[in-house]
């Protein structure tokens, strides 16, 4: 049973606002507002018609189109130019996508047989810990050499901002503990690191079993300082351009990305839910909401975009596609970037984009600034990001109870814990600690299966002791952002059912109700 000392110090006996670990709390000034972008390559707007006018009449503002590819330029410079030039003719800027080293496999979904997928033969494979090789994600000459003469080259025709794709890691995809194996590699770490080849072999059974031993730590972090060098050679090689990094789902240490490294430069948060079957689920979405909260520690709200995408570019509804936007208004994520990879989504969607884009619009310009607050702790410790698996415990994002984010050990209130962390818990935290059963649960940390309705039993266990927080009285899944500094809740339904609602705070009860899949704020509650 959860304490009432330590449930109220996360409740309403603290007043709201007040926990000191929160983070995303930035003051917003007038000039802080929403914007839309969109990713699109020249193939696709050749293959689409209207389709710069129809994101124009939707709200997009920017347009960011793709140029370096891994070695090559499948597009030529002057056609991203002459594209560039077509959308300021429009009222639109437009940037460039980079896509630095190169996704394993097909991750662009171009709709031309010849293009490429892969590096240049003059280019290197990339080893795993596993032994196996792959294309992309790894660093060998000359792709830094061959990136930093793209940014000069795209410099020479006008461009000022870029984006490094998320092939940009040293990890195949989420979840992979990432690195190359190579001889060179090897020898590079183990001269580093004074690894003989005895302990060479230890770390790599340690990378298997996902255990963050001083040699894998250090592993990470020579990867780390691998990746950051590569991002600041191309960034010297144009300091006139402002050099973005886009992360992937969850994407941190464990892939070459120590992310304070990129808190001052535009900063794609990773999202990683790209079609119906994935994001059309409850558990979809608030994994999905759980990668951006965790980014949003390390990006400023005005310089955060969105990675709202639907991949391949026809399997995502435009209803969904529209849902994403919430996402990015409950983490005060103030850049939208719509993506399909080389391929344009349908451009029927934009006529239901539109309206769900100027409506969250609304919403964000009264919530900008503001922090979530609440008594259910979103955690992502460092286990995680140098060892874990990418599968966060997320649902109780759906729990119609507030949440906050936090940068550190839990002080209060509950913590919901993935499973590297529930392996090394927070020491002498306060706070309840939750997470899936599994073999070797600290007895301090409270097993509790991730569905909804065992969460549900945790929802009215906490009720009596909320305080001055509100929470949704109905038991259906439904996202509760409190930001008690605006006086505001932000109610998001991410189910496919029209939901009627009430919103409790003390003795006042509002009521209201939100369509499949929508959102709504409430305004004017008690502080």
């Amino acid at each position: 049973m959860i304490t009432r000392r330590v449930f109220l110090g996360a409740c309403g006996m603290l007043g709201p606002g007040l926990s000191p670990r929160g983070v995303l709390a930035r003051p917003a000034g007038a000039r802080d507002l929403r914007s839309f972008h969109l990713a699109v390559s020249p193939e696709a707007l050749e293959r689409t018609p209207g389709l710069l006018e129809a994101i124009r009449r939707a709200g997009v503002t920017d347009v960011w189109i793709c140029g370096f590819f891994y070695g090559h330029w499948p597009f030529p410079i002057e056609a991203i130019r002459s594209w560039g030039r077509r959308a300021e003719r429009q009222g639109m800027a437009w940037h460039v996508i980079n896509v630095p080293l190169g996704h394993p496999g097909d991750a662009l979904g171009s709709r031309d047989g010849q293009f490429p997928l892969t590096p240049p033969g003059r280019w290197r494979l990339g080893r795993a810990a596993d032994g196996s090789s792959h294309a992309g994600t790894s660093i060998h000459p000359p792709a830094v050499e061959e990136n930093a003469d793209a940014m000069q080259q795209l410099a020479r025709i006008g461009v000022r901002r870029v984006f490094l794709d998320d092939d940009f890691r040293l990890a195949r995809g989420p979840g992979i503990l990432g690195g190359c194996t190579c001889d060179d590699h090897r020898r590079a770490f183990q001269r580093a690191a004074g690894l003989d080849d005895g302990r060479w072999k230890g770390l790599i059974d340690a990378i298997a079993r996902r255990d963050l031993t001083a040699d894998v730590r250090a592993w990470v972090e020579f990867q780390c300082d691998e990746a950051t060098s590569a991002f600041r050679a191309m960034r010297r090689a144009s300091p006139e351009i402002d050099l973005g990094v886009m992360v992937m789902y969850l994407g941190a240490e464990k892939a070459g990305i120590r992310l304070a490294d990129y808190r001052d430069v535009p900063f794609r948060v990773g999202e990683g839910h790209f079609d119906d079957g994935s994001f059309g689920t409850v558990k979809g979405k608030m994994d999905e909401l759980s990668s951006v909260l965790f980014h949003r520690r390390f990006a400023a709200p005005d310089r955060a975009f969105s990675e709202t995408t639907a991949f391949p570019a026809t399997r995502l509804s435009a209803a969904n596609m529209a849902a994403k936007l919430a996402i990015s208004t409950i983490a005060d994520v103030r850049n939208t970037m719509f993506m399909s990879g080389l391929s344009a989504f349908p451009i029927g969607s934009w006529a239901t984009l539109g309206p769900a884009m100027k409506h969250q619009a609304g919403i964000h310009r009264k919530l900008a600034g503001h922090a979530p607050r609440g008594p259910l702790k979103h955690v992502w410790g460092e286990p995680s990001r140098y060892v874990g698996d990418d599968d966060p415990f997320s649902l109780f994002l759906a729990l119609g109870i507030p949440f906050e984010v936090l940068d550190g050990p839990p002080r209060d209130g509950v913590a919901f814990l993935s499973r590297a962390d529930a392996a090394r818990p927070p020491a002498a935290s306060p706070a309840t600690l939750i997470a899936r059963p599994a073999p070797g649960l600290s007895p301090r940390i409270r097993p509790k299966p991730e569905s909804f309705d065992a969460l549900l039993g945790l929802k009215r266990e906490l009720i009596p002791g909320l305080g001055r927080n509100p929470y949704v009285e109905q038991d259906v899944p439904v996202v509760c952002a409190w930001y008690p500094t605006a006086r505001a809740v932000l109610l998001w339904n991410p189910t496919e059912k029209r939901r009627d609602l009430t919103v409790k705070l003390g003795d006042l009860r509002r009521n209201t109700s939100l369509e499949p899949l929508g959102s709504a704020l409430i305004e004017d509650l008690p502080g």
